[in-house]
């Protein structure tokens, strides 16, 4: 398969779907569990191809059930599974078991990560004296290391980044707001097809097409676990461009999220209109030399944690200890993040992480970014997807600070 940024994506293929499945159930015999329910909707995405209301039943050996509330139809139609079934509640389950002929499971998964009490409760009671554990390290392990067609979706979406971050430079002008630019980027990237959403794991984050921060609202702290935040319009969303004006010798932080068919690719750039003083321009330099030390040491077999520990330390050593990954008080504790169809998979180049290494296919989005009180927010944000030989870049930006 070859994609471009022209028609629409392709649906999940068959093949693509079943081996999915036949991977998560290996991974569910090793477990000992009994089968899996999918509910949340890029889990649900993954193993079926759609995301119709209702609940994926994944036995350890046998054909899966994707039991649709609504709606039934299309989902068949999109679905490249074979039992595609109606359903009204967690009650029917019992009877559509034993309509497939499968027995009761003693001990089921669950995405105990995401799922809603109220939900779990009504599951454990239609199925009585099941054992419930927590299966989202196995589907989040299986989901991180991407096939061929997952990745070319993810290069496609990383052309669209390149396409977005050209139209800024085309567009962006002195006097004009962040938000003005936001508009013009959050457009080009619809006329592109990006869906106008993206998808986070993590409880009540939020995410749209990217960030446009102009000069020092890019220093402003949010409630968001990201090194940059914004004011935001309002409190009700309380991050993201405040609508600051674009001024000369400040930086402006464009960070742009692709997606195609569901897949996502980050990628962020700095402008600045005449220039930037020097204490920004070094850290800009600076980060960049941190993302080509992350280039030069990532490999399948180092952990996470380890590439972490090695980038915060130069980091260091280059004197911007209290201005990395945030503001003091404010850092994050991480500098990259595993990505496709969500913003948050795994792997995280991250504190804490030190006993799980990198595998060849996975994605991630590595972000040094220098923040500093008053003034804002200089770095570089590609995603890389991990090789046998290293890092191969999925977006393709000139990486040079783009001075108009």
């Amino acid at each position: 398969m070859t994609a471009d940024l022209t028609g629409s994506p392709p649906p999940v293929p068959a093949g693509e779907v079943r081996e999915r499945c036949r991977r998560l159930q290996q991974q569910m015999q090793r477990a000992g569990l009994d089968a899996v329910i999918v509910l949340q909707n890029a889990d649900l995405y993954y193993f079926s191809g759609t995301l119709q209301s209702g609940l994926l039943y994944l036995p350890a050996v046998g054909e899966p059930l994707y039991l649709v509330r609504r709606e039934l139809e299309r989902a068949r139609c999109e679905s490249a599974l074979t039992a595609v079934l109606p359903f009204r509640a967690p009650r029917d389950l019992p009877v559509r078991l034993a309509e497939a002929g499968l027995p009761q499971p003693a001990t089921l998964g669950l995405e105990l990560d995401v799922l809603p009490v109220r939900l779990y409760q009504s599951l454990m009671q239609a199925l009585p004296g099941v054992c419930s554990v927590d299966a989202t390290p196995l589907i989040r392990a299986l989901r991180a290391v991407k096939s061929p067609y997952e990745i070319e979706l993810m290069r496609v979406a990383g052309k669209q980044t390149e396409r977005v971050w050209r139209h800024a430079l085309q567009v962006a002008r002195e006097g004009m707001s962040s938000l003005e630019l936001t508009i013009e980027l959050d457009a080009e990237a619809r006329r592109a097809g990006h869906p106008g959403r993206s998808r986070m794991r993590a409880f009540n984050s939020e995410s749209g097409m990217g960030l446009v921060l102009a000069g020092a609202e890019a220093a402003v702290p949010a409630y968001r676990n990201t090194p940059l935040g914004g004011p935001g319009l309002h409190p009700s969303v309380g991050f993201g461009s405040g609508g600051a004006s674009i001024r000369r010798g400040e930086p402006v932080v464009v960070d742009c999220l692709g997606m195609w068919g569901g897949y996502l690719a980050d990628q962020t750039r700095v402008l600045a209109f005449g220039g930037l003083d020097d204490r920004l321009r070094r850290a800009y330099d600076q980060m960049l030399a941190i993302e080509t030390h992350l280039r030069e040491r990532a490999r399948p077999g180092i952990s996470w944690g380890a590439l972490y520990e090695s980038c915060c330390d130069l980091a260091g050593q280059a004197g911007y200890a209290d201005h990395f990954m945030g503001l003091p008080g404010w850092q994050v504790a991480f500098i990259g993040h595993g990505i496709g169809l969500e913003i948050d998979e795994y792997p995280f180049i991250a504190r804490g992480f030190g006993d799980q290494v990198l595998e060849e296919n996975m994605t991630f989005a590595f972000e040094p970014k220098a923040v500093f009180a008053g003034l804002g927010a200089v770095g570089i944000e590609n995603t890389y997807l991990v090789t046998a030989q290293g890092l191969q870049p999925l977006t393709c930006s000139d990486p040079a600070l783009a001075i108009l």
